[in-house]
């Protein structure tokens, strides 16, 4: 690619490093799970082994990545929170959300039938994600509060709403029209009255949530030879939780978190409106110029040796990536073209396209998520002979072109960057 007269076009590339001190939150959030969950009969209103299994994909990205220092989950989401002093991918804030939101997604495939072994897995799940730059420790505080306020609220009035579906003969629509008014205290009530439940006693990984974080354990790492454990000190990842994680109780009493983000001076009981509006902002792309999303496997010189691809090229694993290819058009009906190398794919959106509002997370997040999806899900279909080790991840990020010709040249220097290294 060196000297290539299309080089220019990098420069529509633009930085999206958060700087610091802000500290980096990546939100993960199931993308239309709500239809996922009844084609797979998901039970109402919680389904235990999709809750765990959304929780082993989170450990897993923990163990993945070191830089992530705390995450906290319920129903279809998760947040991560790296260290105060990361650099990982150089803080880019594209990187970092595609990244960690691929290898949850190609996590969750992998482990579909350690939790549902007897259900087919019908359609490829994906994941949104964004990056929330919280600009002090305080205010990750807030953030937590508001997630963890929002697994509440949204558990009570879903264990109210199908116990009164359930168990109280009411239809769908008569649900909600009962529950369009009712404040917590009255939705505890009607629990209690209607149902006999207790709302506090129902189990807390409906109500509280999930928090994963890395604490220092004894593990035995060998034997004497009279037979007597070797321990050693090691730091690895756990399940807790508690009714206020963003109170001080909870999380000053955990070493790990004072060291890689700080302690907590007070109390949070309420959010500020203007901290959830920041946390809510996403940035859009120019209106009207060509959208392209390119992604790039991670890492991929391994994975390929790992997985004994031929070399200088593998047939299998480049139809497995034009399959996923495919299946991202189809899927996509904005994305009107596309073009890949070895294990990149640069997919090219619509001028007039209106997805996800143009907003670039959503937008890239969706396809990586999705592409990675495939990519798990059609292993076998093309490697039948080949175990998958481990799971693979991809990166994203959307850069705008404003003329046909400027894209032209774009796909230009792709096909003679990639002409160059062969």
């Amino acid at each position: 690619m060196a000297n290539s007269k299309y080089e220019y076009v990098k420069s529509f590339e633009v930085e999206d490093e958060v700087m610091p001190p802000n500290l980096i939150v990546v939100h993960i959030d199931g993308r239309d799970f709500r239809g996922f969950s009844e084609v797979h009969e998901f039970e109402k209103p919680n389904d235990e082994k999709a809750l765990n299994l959304m929780n082993q994909c989170a450990m897993a990205v923990l163990e993945e990545y070191p830089d992530i220092v705390f995450s906290y989950g319920y129903g279809d989401e998760y947040s991560f929170v790296l260290k105060k002093t990361s650099k990982f991918y150089q803080r880019r804030s594209s990187k970092i959300s595609s990244v960690i939101v691929s290898f949850f997604t190609s996590v969750y495939v992998t482990k579909w039938k350690e939790f549902f072994p007897l259900k087919e897995l019908r359609y490829p799940p994906s994941f949104l994600s964004q990056i929330v730059c919280c600009a002090s420790l305080e205010i990750l505080q807030a953030y937590l509060a508001w997630r963890q306020r929002d697994c509440h609220v949204q558990n009570q009035y879903n264990t109210c709403f199908w116990e009164l579906v359930k168990k109280g003969g009411k239809t769908e629509m008569e649900a909600q029209e009962i529950l369009k008014y009712a404040k917590e205290q009255d939705r505890n009530e009607l629990l209690h009255q209607q149902f006999g439940i207790n709302y506090n006693d129902t189990l807390a990984l409906l109500r509280q949530g999930t928090c994963i974080f890395k604490t220092e354990v004894e593990d035995i790492v060998k034997y004497n030879e009279d037979g007597t454990p070797v321990k050693r000190l090691r730091r690895k990842a756990g399940i807790f939780r508690s009714e206020n994680i963003a109170g001080r109780r909870f999380w000053n009493a955990h070493a790990s978190l004072l060291k890689e983000l700080g302690n907590f001076s007070e109390d949070c009981f309420k959010t500020n409106p203007d901290y959830i509006r920041s946390f809510l902002f996403e940035s859009k792309l120019m209106p009207s110029t060509w959208i392209v999303i390119r992604i790039d496997g991670c890492h991929f010189h391994r994975f390929a040796d790992v997985h004994e691809f031929n070399k200088p090229n593998d047939k299998q694993a480049l139809d497995l990536m034009n399959l996923c290819a495919v299946a991202v058009l189809e899927e996509f009906h904005d994305i009107v073209f596309c073009y890949g190398v070895s294990d990149e794919y640069s997919f090219v959106l619509k001028k007039d396209s209106q997805l996800y509002q143009r907003r670039a997370s959503k937008i890239v997040s969706a396809i990586v998520s999705f592409f990675s999806s495939m990519y798990v899900m059609k292993w076998k279909d093309v490697f039948w002979k080949k175990e998958l080790k481990y799971p693979p991840s991809f990166d994203g990020r959307a850069v705008c072109y404003p003329s046909n010709e400027i894209l032209q040249d774009y796909l230009a220097w792709r096909q003679v960057d990639w002409h160059s290294s062969m």
